[in-house]
């Protein structure tokens, strides 16, 4: 069960810091984007919650506040840093909360290393902590990134023989990731079923770029075309 109140609380924190940010003002877009992924990352985190046990307002409210840090423009290792700075500024929020010093660290843990695995404080890499970053990833292999990533890699400007370059490393890439270790079954299995889709995909768009240059010695069917 969430605890709606502490939710609501969190969302208007949120709300306020990247509508409050002057850098994410000057880029309508990206303070849209950052909103939604932050809203689809706390809904991943709170099927995985649900399946493992865990308090799934806390992983919520620690889902909901990962990026938070994207208010602030990035400097130097801005990007890298972001973990560890939206644990900080999300930390003063969370005692607000009255939520226990213990869970407060563990939510401001699994928010630090999410980015590159360190924090800047003591704690514990507990499955739930892991949960903030496994979330954050599985994201990364939703539906949109597909059309996302192609339009920002000017795939249709592309040749022929270079989009299906860029299928292949793609794919190599794929297969690489699908092994990626997660901090929980649950986040494992849809880790798998995220990357699994993705490489379907891709398997089909180079089918595709290979029927692109002449007739195939295989005669199509009507199961291929689907």
């Amino acid at each position: 069960m969430l605890d709606r109140e502490m939710i609501r609380r969190t969302e208007e924190f949120l709300r306020a810091k990247l509508d409050g940010s002057p850098w994410l003002s000057a880029r309508p877009g990206d303070k849209a984007y950052r909103t939604e992924h932050s809203y689809r990352v706390a809904n991943i985190g709170r099927r995985i919650a649900a399946e493992e046990g865990f308090d799934e307002t806390e992983t919520v409210i620690a889902c909901l506040l990962h990026d938070i840090a994207y208010c602030e423009e990035f400097g130097e290792n801005g990007w890298r840093e972001h973990g560890r700075r939206s644990a900080a500024i999300a930390r003063p929020f969370l005692e607000t909360l009255g939520l226990p010093e213990d869970r407060i660290n563990d939510i401001c843990y699994g928010i630090a290393i999410h980015v590159d695995d360190k924090a800047d404080f003591c704690g514990e890499r507990t499955p739930f902590a892991l949960t903030v970053g496994d979330a954050d990833n599985i994201d990364r292999f939703d539906v949109y990134r597909i059309h996302e990533g192609l339009q920002k890699d000017a795939f249709t400007d592309m040749s022929l023989d270079e989009k299906r370059a860029y299928t292949e490393r793609r794919l190599a890439r794929l297969r690489e990731l699908l092994s990626l270790p997660n901090g929980t079954g649950a986040a494992e299995a849809m880790w798998k079923k995220r990357v699994l889709f993705y490489i379907s995909f891709y398997e089909k768009l180079a089918d595709q770029l290979e029927a692109s240059s002449g007739v195939m010695d295989k005669r199509v069917t009507c199961s291929d075309r689907l």
